[in-house]
């Protein structure tokens, strides 16, 4: 059974432009080929609330996707080992 989700992810803008690029692709594939990528919004550099690990600006994308119930656990797992990756959540919206 297919559940819908939302996910957030922050990415360093200390990486530099080509690399930020390259691990919006990454993502969007991911999302593409292991779930239905319905929409990918890139809401593009912007300043963090708070600073983390010293870095005060981030580079935000939104997507939503349906996926089965186990996906959104491996997402994590790689958006935690991916570099670059500040910060990012997933969550299950309501039907």
């Amino acid at each position: 059974m297919m559940n819908k989700y939302e996910t957030i992810f922050i990415i360093s803008s200390e990486i530099g432009e080509e690399n930020v690029k390259a691990l919006v692709e990454k993502f969007k594939n991911l999302l593409e080929t292991s779930a239905q990528l319905e929409n990918i919004d890139e809401w593009g550099k912007r300043r963090l609330a708070y600073p983390i690990d010293d870095i005060n600006d981030g580079y935000y994308v939104l997507a939503d996707f349906s996926a089965e119930p186990s996906f959104p656990q491996e997402l994590e797992r790689i958006y935690k080992i991916t570099e670059g990756i500040i910060k990012y959540i997933v969550i299950k919206k309501e039907k």
